[in-house]
């Protein structure tokens, strides 16, 4: 669901378009530029890397909202809350010790942007003293336990989206997420309950009760149904355990998040139209017919919204602008997705971080073709491929997820960023987009050089770190004697096929051994590329975004 990237290259095949998506935090700009310099000691390193984030306020249009909307919308800020904390006790449930003993308030505010004390932007990096690295396994398995003992062991639940494993008695056990947490999610399921007395919109109250009850079962399938079947709805909310990202051992059990939505009516009505068009697109990918024979579902919602509450595993480290959900399989096959474009994130994230980007790096007579209309597109484009491909490998390894296990996510980011380009380039030639295709190829050459800066712990980051390396093998773009950057049109095209071919081959084939080749091989930012990202932050152009957000910024006191 969550961000947009990936990364491909059979050998030199894997190196993907990143999905177009991400991050945040406060500074002004001589401050910026002041923190360029190498740095002398954690404070250094700290003040420079907060630089990197710049704040952008969440608001959206009251007057758009009706009576009831406006009673439901803090409520489902308040349960979004609560996501937000049991983040934090999966991913570092020791931060008010860890706050108490920090007296540097710069130091504090690194530690609530990366959700503890290591820096999501950069390999995970500790930046607070006597903080070793960051283990694979979090907390969601014993501390020292390897993926061996895990695979060997007989405990119920292995690999489960929502529980955790601990040892008790010498022995591995699973413990279900609404047992270990249960006080928060009775809690938030209540306040879903009472938002749903207090809506007039019928389907999105059988939505809020559905997922009330699910917080507090752990059995989530009937409401994503129910919230698939949404159509008429002004607000939505994303709440629970979803994306598996945190969990580097197995990419396996899934994070606590939300996002509370006020939709774009009007943006939402111009996207109704692409979902129906899948099954032909599907038929057209390039690729061997055995990778392709899967037909996506297409009872699915595309829409705008903005978003004006962020929590948990998606507000942690890089931002995401767009969502493709649910993750389940069986579901997206069935019935298909409901894609959110999170409109008021993405143009700040263009205005603010892409057209510094394009302006510094890219060819000064492509410079034109940077446009938010192209970005919004790749953009939706990169979560509508997610129904594209294959879900199922073709080798009887079961799904590509349970098949690729850790190595899944980047692929998987990779495989929605080329694929909705290949959508793009399609359905511009088809008449059903309007404008130039050098608008979205250059755009999204923009947009690969902004999300390579979200670094290799990001599974976007690595898709786009092999996206970039593939481009270049083929020639996609070169790169002039001042350090930019210049697309060459056709093959980018061209380029874009290949790699379209390459990932869904390795997906298909459920070959994690092939595709932890590639990532290794591809996986890499070269000395030239780094000189080149390293001017950005000497500009002072921000990596990411940090929100201002809740009821008080939207005057909802």
């Amino acid at each position: 669901m969550k961000k947009l990237n990936t990364t491909k290259g059979l050998l030199l095949a894997f190196s993907l378009v990143g999905c177009l998506f991400a991050c945040s935090n406060p500074s002004n700009t001589d401050d910026k530029k002041a923190s360029t310099k190498t740095p002398d000691s954690l404070q250094d390193y700290v003040d420079q890397r907060l630089a990197i984030y710049e704040k952008v306020k969440l608001t959206t249009n009251l007057n758009e909202l009706t009576a009831s909307e406006r009673k439901v919308l803090p409520l489902l800020i308040e349960a979004a809350k609560i996501m937000d904390e049991l983040f934090w006790k999966q991913v570092y449930p020791q931060r008010d010790s860890l706050l108490s003993t920090i007296k540097d308030e710069k130091t504090k505010q690194f530690v609530l942007i990366n959700y503890g004390p290591w820096d999501r932007l950069n390999g995970d990096k500790p930046f607070v003293t006597g903080i070793g690295a960051k283990t694979e396994g979090g907390t969601f398995y014993p501390a020292g336990m390897t993926k061996e003992a895990l695979e060997k062991s007989d405990v119920k639940d292995k690999f489960g989206l929502y529980s955790v494993i601990r040892t008790e008695k010498d022995k591995l056990i699973s413990v279900p997420y609404h047992v270990i947490f249960a006080t928060e999610l009775q809690k938030a399921s209540s306040l879903l309950k009472q938002a749903a007395l207090l809506t007039d919109d019928e389907s999105f109250k059988k939505y809020l009760n559905l997922r009330a009850d699910a917080l507090v079962t752990d059995d989530y399938t009937a409401s994503d149904y129910a919230w698939l079947d949404m159509k008429t709805n002004g607000l939505d909310i994303i709440i629970g355990p979803i994306e598996n990202y945190e969990d580097k051992l197995f990419n396996a059990r899934a994070s606590f998040e939300s996002y509370v939505l006020v939709k774009d009516k009007v943006w939402s009505k111009r996207l109704a139209k692409y979902v129906a068009m899948l099954p032909e697109l599907q038929k057209g990918l390039p690729v061997a017919a055995k990778y392709k024979k899967e037909v996506p579902g297409t009872d699915s919602e595309l829409n705008a919204y903005d978003v004006v509450y962020y929590a948990g595993d998606c507000n942690a480290g890089s931002k995401t602008i767009a969502v493709n959900l649910p993750n389940d399989e069986v579901i997206q096959q069935k019935k298909g997705t409901r894609r959110s474009q999170l409109k008021n994130a993405m143009k700040a994230k263009f205005d603010k971080i892409l057209v510094p980007i394009s302006k510094e790096l890219i060819d000064k007579d492509q410079q034109q073709y940077i446009k938010f209309d192209a970005f919004f597109s790749n953009v939706m484009f990169h979560e509508v491929a997610h129904g594209l491909g294959i879900k199922n490998t073709v080798t009887g390894k079961g799904t590509v997820r349970s098949a690729l296990k850790e190595q899944y996510s980047w692929l998987e980011e990779g495989k929605a960023d080329i694929l909705g380009l290949y959508m793009v380039t399609g359905l511009l030639k088809k008449g059903e987009l309007t404008g130039d295709i050098k608008d979205y190829y250059t755009t999204f050459m923009a947009g690969i050089l902004r999300s390579v800066r979200f670094g290799a712990s990001s599974a976007h980051g690595k898709a786009n770190m092999q996206c970039f390396n593939y481009f270049a093998d083929q020639g996609a773009f070169e790169r002039s004697a001042n350090g930019t950057y210049k697309v060459n049109f056709e093959k980018f095209a061209t380029a874009m096929n290949g790699l379209s071919d390459v990932i869904l081959t390795l997906q298909g084939n459920g070959d994690k051994a092939a595709v932890e080749k590639v990532q290794k091989e591809k996986g890499i930012i070269s000395a030239t590329l780094q000189s080149d990202l390293d001017r950005l932050g000497k500009k002072g152009i921000p990596v990411d975004i940090v929100f201002e957000q809740g009821v008080d910024v939207l005057g909802m006191k």
